[in-house]
Parts: C-alpha cells; sequence; structure tokens
C-alpha cells in the first residue's frame, strides 16, 4: 500500500494525487485566515492526521510513509516552538515534556512501535481536544 492509499483511502486510488494537493490547498486556505490560536488547532488537525495514518500503515503491517512520519515530527517541533516558557511557566514546561515525549514514541521502532504509538495519539489527542475548547470559549 502507498502512502497516497494510506493517506486518502485504497478506493481513492485514481484521484490519489489530486486528492493530495486538493488537501494542500485546503490546508493552505485555512492557514491564510487563521488566528494564532487557529494556527495552532491547524496544526494539532494535522499532527492527528498524520499520527492516523502511521497507525494505519502499522495495523496493515506496511512500512511507514517516511515523509509522514517526517512531516509528524516536524509539527511536532514546531508546536513546541509555538511555547512560551516565559509568560507560560509550568504549563509550557509540561507541553513540552509532552511535544519531546510524542517525538520519541513516534520514532520508536520493534514490537512497541504500535503501541507507542498509540500513546502517543492518545496524548496528542487530549491536548488537542483541550486547545479547540479554549478556541470555543475565546469565540463567545
Amino acid at each position: 500500500m502507498d502512502e497516497e492509499q494510506l493517506m486518502f483511502g485504497a478506493s481513492s486510488r485514481p484521484y490519489g494525487a489530486a486528492g493530495a494537493r486538493y488537501q494542500d490547498i485546503e490546508v493552505a486556505a485555512r492557514v491564510q485566515g487563521a488566528s494564532p490560536h487557529g494556527l495552532v488547532q491547524i496544526m494539532f488537525d494535522e499532527l492527528l492526521k498524520g499520527l492516523d495514518t502511521l497507525g494505519a500503515a502499522e495495523k496493515l503491517g506496511a512500512a511507514w510513509p517516511g515523509s509522514v512520519q517526517s512531516r509528524t515530527l516536524s509539527l511536532l517541533h514546531g508546536l513546541e516552538a509555538t511555547l512560551d516558557y516565559t509568560r507560560g511557566g509550568e504549563i509550557a514546561v509540561n507541553l513540552g515534556s509532552i511535544y519531546r515525549e510524542t517525538r520519541r514514541l513516534v520514532a520508536t521502532t520493534g514490537e512497541e512501535r504500535g503501541e507507542a504509538l498509540t500513546q502517543a495519539r492518545n496524548m496528542v489527542a487530549d491536548i488537542a481536544g483541550a486547545w479547540a475548547t479554549i478556541g470555543q470559549t475565546e469565540a463567545r
């Protein structure tokens, strides 16, 4: 199974390249109109998609798409780079630790890889959910 099939489903194979391009355009459009909070939300959304793609590959016993793994790790670095350790205090320190641990889990190899990926996805989903809730509160 190739990277496009993992990202867009096996049934979309004839449209894989077009689907990937559409996704790129959709993300770019979201980024252009996003607030700073919204940009971080987009990063979480894309990170979760990447973790889901890696999880699908793992369940199928397929090789992890290298570009997806690299993008996932880059998003984790980007999220950590957004942290303001001066103003964020203990929360920023804790989030930084979680992002580093998530990177370590995504880089896990061997038999533990599936379990590590599940743990990574759960940690990110919890933070992403909290971030989305903050956004909804601010929008009111």
